[in-house]
């Protein structure tokens, strides 16, 4: 299966939205983001960017308490259904009660610590993995790589993003 990969930094929480942003421009209902990243590595910024750029309804916040939140479209775009699968072990048997399944064909689903857990609803995936840059002194930088899996995203354009 292919794998595209691009690698962007991020100086601030307002150009992690940006990438957000600019990613929602290359997202199509189906699609399936995966992040990953520690506690407050950006996961949920990049997200409130990717609602912004698909022009969906509320606010996006972190679904952690809730699980899975779903924001419809203020226009002719998919829905964003955001899931925050932290407290989730259970892998794909815990995530089937959310019904991703039904949700994804006619939406953009991103899913906040799903390694391990949502991989096989989707054979084409996008991995973004969020790290802290080492040395960075602010705390704000991060290194974004994306790792797009499948066909899907072979000419998806995610090269644009990079650096």
């Amino acid at each position: 299966m292919p794998v595209t990969t691009v690698t962007a930094t991020v100086t601030s929480p307002e150009a992690m939205r940006e990438l957000g942003r600019a990613l929602s421009r290359r997202l199509r209902p189906g699609d399936l983001v995966m992040l990953s990243g520690e506690l407050g590595a950006g996961k949920t910024t990049l997200t409130r960017g990717l609602g912004e750029g698909l022009g969906v309804r509320g606010a996006v916040t972190s679904p952690t308490f809730v699980i899975a939140r779903v924001h419809p479209s203020l226009g002719e775009g998919p829905a964003l259904v955001h899931v925050d699968a932290y407290r989730l072990g259970g892998g794909l048997d815990e995530m089937e009660d959310l019904d991703l399944d039904v949700s994804l064909p006619d939406s953009v689903v991103v899913v906040e610590w799903g390694d391990g857990k949502v991989e096989e609803l989707s054979d084409d995936r996008l991995h973004v993995i969020i790290d802290r840059a080492t040395g960075d002194t602010t705390d704000e930088v991060r290194v974004v790589t994306l790792n797009g899996i499948g066909e899907r995203w072979a000419g998806a354009g995610l090269d644009a993003l990079a650096e």
